[in-house]
């Protein structure tokens, strides 16, 4: 099967700088009309770190959103980009946002029983975003 024939045309084709991949493998794909894009130098798990953002761009924003145009979809993309580095928690990191510092333990029981929540809105209310006030 020629990809021709498989009814999406690619542009792109993005692959790790492996060895295993001749300069004859670029050659064949150039003359397809597809360009070769070498991932980052020493980044073994770049493709697993991209597939788990997009995963989770794709559950938590697109499935709930309907985007309206090109300049609303990058409005939300950007968003999405804030909340998912800024506030989102990540279990990998002690379940701590990569741009914000653990917050300080709560050791009194008076504040712990009295926490003050305030519940920001992000796209126009579409995520709501929960912090402690200060």
């Amino acid at each position: 099967m020629d990809l021709d024939h498989a009814g999406c045309p690619s542009r792109f084709l993005i692959r790790d700088r492996d060895g295993q991949f001749p300069h004859l493998f670029n050659t064949v794909l150039a003359d397809a009309g597809i360009e070769v894009v070498l991932g980052g130098v020493r980044i073994p798990r770049m493709n697993s770190i991209m597939e788990r953002w997009v995963q989770a761009c794709r559950r938590e924003l697109l499935d709930r959103t309907l985007i309206w145009n090109q300049r609303h979809l990058l409005h939300a993309l950007r968003e999405f980009g804030r909340f998912y580095n800024g506030h989102r928690p990540h279990q990998g990191i002690a379940n701590a946002a990569p741009l914000r510092p653990l917050p300080a333990p709560l050791a009194d029981p008076k504040k712990i029983t009295r926490l003050d929540i305030r519940r920001h809105e992000q796209l126009g209310g579409i995520r709501h975003e929960y912090r402690r006030a200060a």
